[in-house]
């Protein structure tokens, strides 16, 4: 039987994908389509020709998916349905519905569509993504992954929000929090590096990246994470702002006369670091802090403090605490950022070795003292297995 998954991320305007092989973990070629829908699409496959890039329209996501398999045609490695064990889709938004990955039928895209409002940027564009795809391998089981579904074990006390009752249960409001696929790979891959189950261990997951992301994980389950109703709430991130006295909004709407769209856009796109600093790229806030701009300084502080804040907070959550991971973009190649995250912590057992913290880390690397009571580990997350891990179990392949 194939081990072979294509994992499909499909976006509003992009589709990124990649072939896995499940039994290795290797990823045998992988793509991105942009700009679906603009005057001028563009593709870059990296296949068994290397790297290569092919500017043509993309007017929808049906075209983009024969596009895609165009790439495996021309450039390698050839795909067809035989090949394939399944077809992997991450979706964002699973609700309360999904606590795991579930085999795409009329049923899962029904549900998948219910829950729009409660994400209507990305939910939409990942339907788009399966029914394409759907077209394209008629014969082949697609398999939805969502980023919700590792966060469905959260207790009852951390996902309901302090808000009148019916309301809340009217319209769907609690945390249900995100990147709950990266999370669980890395936990995961944290055990296996301190050759532990992972059952036996409590951990805390910074996912750092442009949206960023803590998870408190007991015993290999989700029981605090920091996104919420939508992916806005938390640490401080590229371009949104993260936690935030509510009160903000309404005093902004009397105050300045700003609408409801108005304010949604401040708070996702033009806040964060690049609200603070001008900036959405790490490197550049650090540079013209280097440089001495006060603001891009007190932009890495307020990153770092809300990052203590909920290390703190999620040790007290879990009652003992054995390891810290740092994991996505900034995360793992940010030696800086995981310094002041954790800075000022050797009270609790957090104690980083600045030789074995330095650079970027492209393996998995412990980067804590040897007298840290709590090991520190920097883990490359890889979401595109994790999802093709989970389809190719689902279907049998695995």
């Amino acid at each position: 039987m194939t081990t072979q998954v294509l994992v499909i991320n499909s976006g509003s305007s992009s589709i990124k994908y990649q072939l896995v092989d499940v039994t290795t973990g290797a990823p045998l070629a992988a793509g991105l389509v942009e700009r679906i829908g603009a005057e001028k699409g563009r593709i870059k496959h990296t296949g068994l020709d290397g790297d290569t890039v092919t500017e043509i329209a993309v007017p929808d996501h049906e075209i983009g998916m024969t596009l895609v398999l165009d790439q495996f045609a021309q450039h390698g490695p050839r795909i067809d349905a035989a090949n394939l064990a399944a077809i992997g889709h991450r979706v964002v938004q699973g609700g309360s519905l999904f606590s795991g990955p579930a085999l795409v039928d009329d049923d899962v895209l029904a549900k998948i569509k219910s829950l729009v409002p409660l994400a209507p940027l990305h939910n939409p564009a990942n339907l788009s993504g399966i029914v394409a795809a759907q077209h394209a391998f008629p014969t082949v089981p697609h398999v939805a992954v969502f980023d919700t579904a590792f966060h469905q074990t959260l207790p009852p006390e951390a996902y309901t929000y302090a808000i009148e009752r019916k309301i809340a249960e009217a319209y769907a409001v609690r945390r249900y929090g995100f990147h709950g696929t990266s999370h669980l790979y890395v936990s995961r891959a944290v055990a296996e590096l301190l050759g532990k189950d992972v059952a036996e261990i409590n951990q805390i997951v910074l996912h750092l990246g442009n949206g960023a992301s803590a998870t408190a994980v007991r015993g290999g389950r989700s029981v605090e994470t920091s996104m919420g109703l939508t992916p806005l709430e938390g640490l401080v991130m590229g371009t949104r702002s993260g936690d935030l006295d509510p009160a903000v909004l309404v005093h902004l709407s009397r105050a300045a006369g700003y609408t409801l769209d108005q304010l949604d856009s401040i708070l996702n796109r033009r806040s964060g670091m690049l609200g603070m600093s001008g900036h959405t790229d790490m490197r550049d806030v650090m540079g013209a802090a280097d440089e001495g701009d006060e603001h891009a300084k007190l932009a890495l502080e307020v990153y770092y403090h809300r990052i203590r804040g909920y290390v703190g907070s999620y040790y007290a959550q879990l009652g003992h605490l054995d390891v810290i991971a740092f994991t996505a973009g900034v995360g793992e190649n940010d030696a800086r950022t995981r310094a002041g995250s954790l800075r000022g912590l050797a009270e609790l057992g957090i104690e980083i070795d600045p030789d074995r913290n330095a650079g970027p880390k492209s393996e998995p690397t412990i980067i804590s003292t040897d007298s840290s009571r709590v090991t520190v580990v920097v883990m490359p997350t890889n979401e595109e297995l994790e999802i093709a891990r989970q389809s190719a179990t689902l279907v049998g392949a695995a």
